[in-house]
């Protein structure tokens, strides 16, 4: 989403400023400054406060960051990020008791930890292809992402809800309710660790279709195993954040977090036990399909 097209052939650095939920395929505005040896992009995502900077190395003639990262693809150059994004936005098929759950919890603190439409629509689209019955989500929130799955499962169909915010999940039951959708809902409130070697204790290894991990990112490593033991052979663990804003591909960005992403991000990318796709969908989701 980088536009290099009037740095020549040199090497570039760019410097860019972008808030916590920001990445590398959303919400970019090009505002260049400076010369063609130095530019400075301003990310500016609709509605997310907190901000972060961070560095990218780009090869200017290849358009690459740091190595091996494709070229900008033109419909970004030519439209800009952030119209792209908006773009995006609204070819999303949001009903209306999402679009309200995802507007109070906006207005709320630590709201941009909150998906963004288009992966809420992406994580239903998936529940479908795989005719998903069981599905498990760890990092629930105030419930956009587990009521975007729930609405699509079978009357039949179970989704186990995993946080440990009281206050959070209270919200995402009170959505469960309005959306019909309650029976359909195991909340469990506490640690999700303990909740899913609960699972696996009772005997639901390999029951489980489809499982969306997004909660503590230095603890991903023991939910994927914990995750991969409970869905079956060609179901989904899905794990969101794991561009974490950009972050994951600036080499002078350390701070723990970030390298545990990705430690675990290259982790995945060997694991041969599964099918590995990592799409910039929001912050980054990777899809794991388990052989």
């Amino acid at each position: 989403m980088l536009s290099t097209s009037s740095f020549g052939m040199h090497t570039g650095l760019i410097t860019m400023t972008g808030n916590a939920k920001a990445c590398l395929w959303r919400g970019i505005t090009n505002v260049w400054h400076g010369s063609s040896r130095s530019k400075v992009c301003r990310l500016q995502p609709d509605g997310y406060q907190q901000q972060r900077s961070f560095r990218l190395q780009i090869s200017a003639d290849r358009g690459n960051v740091e190595s091996g990262i494709p070229a900008t693809p033109k419909a970004i150059e030519a439209d800009g990020g952030e119209r792209l994004f908006q773009y995006v936005q609204a070819q999303v098929r949001e009903p209306e008791i999402l679009r309200t759950l995802r507007q109070e919890t906006s207005k709320m603190r630590g709201g941009v930890m909150q998906v963004t439409p288009d992966q809420g629509q992406f994580l239903a689209m998936l529940a479908r292809l795989l005719g998903a019955e069981k599905c498990i989500e760890v990092g629930v929130f105030t419930g956009y992402s587990a009521l975007a799955v729930a609405m699509v499962l079978p009357d039949s169909g179970c989704l186990v809800a995993c946080d440990r915010s009281e206050e959070s999940l209270a919200i995402a039951e009170r959505y469960f309710r309005l959306a019909g959708v309650s029976q359909k809902v195991d909340v469990r409130l506490g640690m999700a660790v303990d909740t899913l070697k609960e699972l696996l204790a009772q005997g639901d290894a390999g029951r489980y279709d489809m499982a969306f991990l997004d909660a503590d990112k230095r603890m991903y490593p023991e939910y994927y195993e914990l995750l991969l033991q409970l869905v079956r052979p060609g179901g989904l663990v899905i794990v969101d954040n794991v561009l974490w804003h950009g972050t994951v591909a600036d080499s002078s960005v350390m701070d723990t977090k970030t390298q545990s992403i990705r430690d675990f991000n290259d982790f995945l990318l060997n694991d041969d036990r599964i099918d590995y796709s990592l799409v910039t969908v929001g912050d980054g989701m990777s899809l794991c399909r388990k052989r």
